[in-house]
């Protein structure tokens, strides 16, 4: 196989050199309303390899991102929080053949003390937020339900934050419904 930066051979889909080079995260915190949303990348670093999620390579891409660079942060995380929490993934619908956030969660299966509750919170609306306002985000909420165990403890996954509604709009709902979120993890931000 051949590395989708620079096309030297790999085994897997960036070589060593470019993840050392190109994805090796730096974390970035935004709070949008008392909720604390960390993002493993700045979006313009890596939005080429985001967009991806619209093609038949991005079922590659997302199953890297969500082992080689989400999952670490995750352990890294739970070793020092030492109780059970459950990850959630935003709106795990499939789009393009697959589901670019399920790729990210799925990744997440097996690491002691992680739940991960797959398509627990879907939305409603699947209008497109790509390149659009913050205006008509918030005029086309995503209307999530969700579908998931009460009285647990939530980390949110998403791929990008832009704006933050969609976030937002999950961690509110997952709240009323009994749920504390303790924070969101996006790939860029």
């Amino acid at each position: 196989m051949r590395c989708l930066s620079c096309s030297s051979l790999s085994f897997k889909i960036f070589c060593r050199e470019c993840q050392r080079e190109f994805l090796t995260p730096s974390l970035y915190k935004r709070d949008i309303k008392k909720f604390s949303i960390y993002s493993l990348f700045k979006y313009g670093d890596i939005s080429e390899i985001l967009t991806t999620k619209h093609t038949p390579v991005g079922y590659r891409v997302y199953k890297f991102l969500g082992k080689e660079i989400l999952k670490p942060f995750i352990i890294e995380f739970i070793k020092n929080y030492g109780r059970e929490i459950y990850i959630i993934g935003v709106d795990e619908k499939v789009k393009s053949g697959y589901s670019h956030i399920a790729l990210l969660t799925h990744q997440l299966n097996g690491i002691e003390n992680i739940k991960v509750l797959h398509s627990a919170i879907l939305s409603q609306n699947s209008v497109s937020y790509s390149g659009k306002s913050r205006e008509f985000r918030l005029k086309n909420p995503r209307k999530f339900i969700y579908s998931g165990k009460r009285d647990i403890e939530v980390i949110l996954i998403d791929d990008i934050i832009t704006t933050g509604t969609t976030l937002k709009e999950a961690r509110d709902i997952l709240e009323k419904s009994g749920v504390k979120v303790l924070f969101g993890v996006t790939l860029g931000g």
